[in-house]
């Protein structure tokens, strides 16, 4: 463990941060199972909700798991080598940057979510318990899962704080909360008049190979 961390560490952090992030892992899997471009489907989206919607659930899931761990190893890598909760910030925070806006898809990407989630896993994991099930009762209720990001995004600063974590990650969960919110401004639009699309699977033997 090194405990001396510097300018070019919260660099070089970031910046691994941000190549993690970047990979588009809903874009390379369903190219990879179903040869199509999940970016001209649905909501034009390369997350989650969008893969789960066009193809179904079980490439969903496999989506959901690959953006989460890419958070997750961004951050454990400095984590372990630095124990710093200030670089484990900078790291999290290019790792957000890079799925929200993809060095491998033009500045392009997704809206935070499961990256979010795969972070908040990792460095706060009472958090992410709270935020996964209020998450799991809005969709139950409303069919919403864009509703359900954004009250979850709301509760995790506050959850944050109430469970005692150090006041970096308390941080970075308003800034990431705050993302998340203008990420999905579109969504809150339609939700407010009754357009917004509820969530349900899509049919993969639509798309086979």
């Amino acid at each position: 463990m090194i405990s001396e961390v510097g300018i070019l560490h919260y660099v070089l952090g970031f910046l691994l941060g941000v190549v993690c992030g970047s990979v588009p892992s809903g874009l390379w899997i369903v190219k990879a199972f179903f040869g199509i471009d999940i970016r001209e489907y649905g909501s034009k989206n390369i997350g989650t909700t969008n893969v789960f919607r066009t193809v179904g659930s079980k490439t969903a899931l496999l989506v959901l798991i690959a953006d989460m761990v890419k958070g997750i190893v961004a951050v454990a890598i400095v984590h372990y080598v630095f124990n710093s909760p200030y670089l484990d910030v900078a790291t999290a925070l290019g790792a957000l940057l890079g799925h929200n806006y993809s060095i491998f898809l033009g500045f392009k990407g997704g809206k935070g979510v499961a990256t979010g989630l795969g972070i908040l896993v990792f460095l706060l994991p009472k958090t992410s318990g709270a935020v996964l099930l209020l998450w799991i009762i809005v969709v139950a209720l409303t069919r919403y899962v864009s509703l359900a990001s954004i009250l979850a995004a709301i509760l995790t600063p506050i959850a944050s704080w109430y469970f005692g974590y150090p006041l970096p990650y308390i941080a970075l969960c308003v800034v990431a909360g705050m993302n998340v919110v203008v990420r999905h401004k579109e969504n809150i639009s339609r939700l407010m008049n009754g357009t917004e699309s509820k969530i349900k699977p899509g049919n993969a033997k639509d798309f086979k190979k």
